[in-house]
């Protein structure tokens, strides 16, 4: 978000007996900023959604720094682009770096260990405005750490892409005067102005093209990609570029313009789905309607009079620091009591304190670090004093970092004893873990807690199916026994025992994965792209023959339902589970069904650390999570899947005594609300090799 406050000249208007003159600072565009900046504010706090405001603060920022480098070249002033480069960020940096150290700070305090890891990637992807990034590929990663509540530096994927702009956007406007000094000899009529409205053109068009289409085809990870946003830049280019011939527009025209201007701002996010449809062509909606108040000229009836208002005026002067506190504010203030929604006193009371915190953020920070005329003097002072505003985050975040770590460190050299996990369920197991050891693994260790284990399939097993993009294999590949575990993440997770048992057998094991895509026949409850996965699994199968097949054959559910059922007695079969195990048991290959996951409404990790393993408010009664008896065994028991059909049951060691915890044997059981630690999967494999050959051995 740009601080400067001053607009393009308004060189050229054509104003009518009732137009003010021209002037280099438009006080409405403050209160635009501070319009936009209060519709975020109140549709993040109340409505958990996005207003369009965001895109409106994107156009601007474009809109002021193209002029002033227009102004430069008609005024014959340097470019100078490390010295602009080092004062904008100079000025952007100090409220950063303040929230930064306050999210650090009540991160430590507030946040369970869980997210630490998270948060302190968000901190340096932030300081570096790269967040955006960071933020796309958790969009789009499955296996990122599953969270209730959003991150405290979400909202820094804005302030990212401008980072990003501030860079590439000045570096575009040297090469269009290179290119007009170029071609002054040949095009004497061609102007610097007209150079840059084809090239922002041209990136406005490809821009625009390439956020429809990836906002049709991946819109989490569109959301946050600088392409797609780079049009709504260049609109804002393109209006200070030819801001001289659209003040010729007349009176009549223009000034109802900036009002159907304000209307739309104001009607966005009432009106679109901003969050799940943005920033495709729809995005034209805010962007189209800033670009109206930014046409719009000085009248008497014209849109200035609502927002260049004194209040609003005051407000845009410190929008910049309102939209950096305004965010991590009600993050932990959500955080810290549980909430899921947000009152409307307490709301009130979230703006009332982030106005202040950006009060006090721009007059005790931004203001006097802006006019330090001595920092100023020099590049390299300004270079050394963003040198030191980034130190100031990364040293803590350096702490914190080391702190961290050397808990990781004390709790891997602990022993085998000290975290016996589910081999502590065994009977006459006795030795007790140390009364000081830490259970592991630890929740601020979870990204290393998916099963991964063995290599990529290669040679005769590599599939050639495009829809298989998972499959892993492990043991002895040329063993004369093949495992084979076939569907989603809640099969994947059982593969670290999978991989032992096979270890101890002598067997080759391949486990054919795609996220969310449970194992079964055709079913419109799980998509085209799930049904295409399962069916070029099960030709993959037949083509190799395996000696058994491992999948999950229930689905477990998150809460009650409409109806007010638990979640246990909504435990069903994978909806046509037969139909896609058929075609295997026919061909004579063993189908072994294993009962899903008991699934918590919150991350088990996040209570643990709120609360302790060894609270109540973190374990819940099986009955609560599981059906009374599997609705595999109504399956087995209507014999109509013949002999090579069998089941497993493994929710006693999940939840023994009939009670679902945290944590077993001092080893946390769960990733996040139903996926198991690898570690904790693993403790159980002599349980899991013996129940495996009973199902197919049932006789013994």
């Amino acid at each position: 978000m740009s601080h400067s406050t001053s607009a393009p000249v308004s060189a050229g208007r054509n104003h009518s007996p009732k137009t003010k003159p021209p002037s280099n600072f438009r006080p409405e565009l403050q209160g635009l900023r501070a319009l936009a900046v209060v519709l975020v504010m109140v549709y993040h706090v109340w409505f958990g959604r996005v207003s369009g405001g965001v895109d409106v603060f994107l156009m601007l920022s474009a809109f002021f720094l193209t002029g002033g480098f227009i102004r430069k070249v008609e005024t014959g002033k340097p470019l100078a682009l490390v010295t602009y480069w080092l004062t904008v960020f100079r000025r952007l940096l100090p409220a950063a770096v303040l929230v930064l150290i306050a999210v650090i700070g009540a991160s430590v305090a507030l946040l369970p260990k869980a997210r630490w890891s998270s948060i302190m990637e968000q901190i340096t992807a932030s300081l570096f405005y790269r967040q955006n990034w960071q933020l796309a590929a958790d969009s789009v990663n499955y296996y990122a750490a599953d969270h209730t509540t959003a991150s405290p530096l979400q909202h820094f994927w804005s302030l990212s892409i401008q980072g990003q702009i501030f860079i590439l956007w000045p570096l575009l406007l040297a090469a269009g005067l290179v290119l007009t000094k170029a071609l002054a000899n040949r095009f004497p009529c061609l102007s610097y102005r007209g150079v840059m409205g084809v090239l922002f053109g041209a990136v406005f068009i490809s821009s625009l093209a390439y956020s429809i289409h990836i906002t049709a085809t991946a819109q989490e990870w569109a959301y946050f990609d600088t392409g797609a946003r780079l049009w709504e830049f260049a609109l804002g280019s393109l209006i200070a570029v030819y801001l001289p011939l659209l003040a010729r527009l007349p009176a009549a025209l223009s000034v109802p313009l900036g009002w159907v201007g304000l209307a739309a701002i104001v009607s966005c996010g009432m009106l679109l789905q901003v969050e799940h449809e943005f920033p495709g062509y729809l995005a034209l909606w805010p962007t189209l309607a800033a670009a109206f108040i930014l046409m719009a000229p000085q009248h008497t009836f014209g849109v200035q009079r609502v927002l260049a208002l004194a209040p609003l005026v005051k407000l845009g002067d410190i929008s910049y620091a309102l939209y950096l506190w305004h965010w991590p504010v009600m993050i932990f203030f959500l955080v810290e009591t549980g909430s899921e929604e947000i009152s409307f006193g307490a709301g009130l009371g979230l703006m009332v304190l982030s106005l202040l915190l950006a009060w006090a953020t721009t007059r005790i920070v931004e203001s006097p670090m802006r006019s330090w005329k001595w920092l100023s003097a020099k590049r390299r002072r300004v270079g050394l004093s963003i040198a030191v505003l980034l130190s100031v985050v990364l040293i803590p975040l350096g702490g914190w970092e080391h702190q961290v770590a050397a808990e990781e460190g004390r709790a891997a050299a602990q022993s085998e004893t000290d975290n016996p996990g589910a081999q502590i369920l065994r009977p006459g197991y006795t030795a007790e873990p140390s009364a000081d050891a830490l259970m592991i693994p630890l929740t601020s260790k979870l990204e290393d807690e998916w099963s991964n284990y063995g290599d990529d399939c290669s040679g005769s097993w590599a599939p050639s199916a495009p829809e298989i993009e998972h499959c892993q294999q492990g043991g002895d590949p040329d063993a004369a026994k093949t495992i084979m575990l076939v569907g989603d993440s809640h099969s994947q997770h059982w593969s670290g025992a999978v991989d032992l048992m096979a270890q101890k057998q002598g067997w080759n094991w391949i486990l054919l994965t795609k996220p969310s895509c449970r194992f079964g026949g055709p079913s419109q409850t799980r998509g085209d792209a799930c049904g295409d996965f399962n069916q070029a699994a099960g030709k993959y199968v037949l083509e190799h023959d395996p000696d058994a097949v491992i999948t999950v054959g229930t689905f477990t559910v998150l809460g009650e339902d409409d109806q007010g059922r638990s979640p246990g007695e909504q435990e069903h079969v994978v909806p046509d589970y037969q139909a896609g195990i058929k075609p295997l048991l026919e061909a004579g290959i063993p189908v072994v069904a294993m009962r899903d996951t008991p699934r918590f409404t919150t991350p088990v990790p996040d209570c643990v650390d709120r609360f302790g393993a060894e609270s109540e408010q973190c374990s819940i009664p099986v009955t609560e999570l599981m059906a009374e008896t599997s609705p595999l065994d109504a399956l087995v028991a209507s014999g109509e899947l013949g002999e090579n059909f069998s089941t497993m049951d493994m929710t006693d060691q999940l939840c023994p005594d009939e009670t679902c915890s945290p944590g077993i044997g001092n080893v946390l059981i769960y990733m996040d609300r139903s996926h198991l630690t690898s570690t904790y999967v693993r403790t159980t494999a002599a349980v899991f090799e013996k129940r495996f050959l009973a199902a197919l051995n049932p006789a013994h």
